[in-house]
């Protein structure tokens, strides 16, 4: 029957004045239907690569980190695997965990997944993360059998953005050796300076902690006075706030906290 015919309703509709509210809205309609399908087989289709270059971006943040720190670019060398170790951490029980492959893990993910995550207070939660995977990924280097270098993965949120970085300490497991971001959607300018040389250079040697166990690492706005403090970026203090917060939150109670205490005395 012709009345059922698609084609005939489209040409109907072809016919129609484009005054015609009718037609106007309908074109919109299908127009944004359209727009929705292109972009959401875009963002489909582009989701690999876009998750290929996150994590190389990462490895190449990290391995800028490693190469800038006296000494530790030899003992890569002389590391029999060549490379650094990558161990899991249960969080929870703060020690190493075998049950899950380092390198398939994925703790991003993890974190949205209540069944692998753990839900975080407002008191508790103050790098915002909502979420916490029960899981990380540590990455440990050794020289004669004994700790050279830690680096913990840490993330939080900034003014803008989520950070995502690491965090490299040296064997005592209170000084810094470095850190590093290597994902942030900061101010241009201002707070996206967190991954300049010129700031990163300022953390090696600062320390996180008094004899007492204290978290103290902090960005001030100005000139830092204490090992504890870094200096602030003019104009980014929430981003600094946000590093503060994010370094504080995974060295804690909440964090790697436990983990680093019976790392350093030995109970693992």
């Amino acid at each position: 029957m012709k009345n059922l015919n698609p084609l005939f309703w489209w040409h109907k509709f072809l016919q129609l004045p484009n005054e015609r509210l009718s037609k106007t809205l309908l074109v919109a309609f299908m127009l944004a239907v359209v727009c929705a399908v292109i972009v959401s087989v875009t963002a489909v289709t582009l989701r690999p690569l876009q998750e290929s270059n996150r994590d190389l971006r990462r490895q190449e943040r990290m391995q800028e980190m490693i190469a800038s720190l006296p000494g530790i670019a030899d003992l890569l060398q002389g590391n029999q695997d060549g490379a650094l170790e990558i161990r899991i951490v249960d969080i929870n029980n703060a020690k190493f965990s075998t049950d899950i492959d380092p390198q398939n893990y994925d703790q991003r993910a993890a974190a949205a997944n209540p069944d692998l995550s753990t839900a975080l207070s407002p008191d508790m939660d103050i790098a915002g993360l909502g979420r916490r995977a029960n899981y990380a990924p540590v990455y440990m280097l050794s020289q004669n059998d004994e700790l050279a270098l830690l680096i913990l993965p840490v993330h939080g949120t900034g003014y803008q953005s989520t950070l995502y970085g690491y965090l490299a300490l040296q064997s005592n497991l209170v000084t810094i050796a470095g850190l590093t971001f290597y994902e942030q959607g900061e101010t241009p300018g201002l707070g996206n300076r967190i991954e300049e040389a010129d700031w990163e250079a300022l953390w090696p040697g600062k320390e996180i902690a008094d004899e007492n166990g204290e978290i103290l690492i902090e960005v001030v706005r100005g000139q830092a006075s204490t090992p504890y403090q870094v200096d602030g970026i003019s104009g980014a203090t929430r981003t600094g706030n946000g590093v503060t917060n994010l370094l504080r939150f995974w060295l804690g109670e909440n964090g790697f906290g436990p983990f680093l205490l019976n790392l350093k005395t030995g109970v693992i």
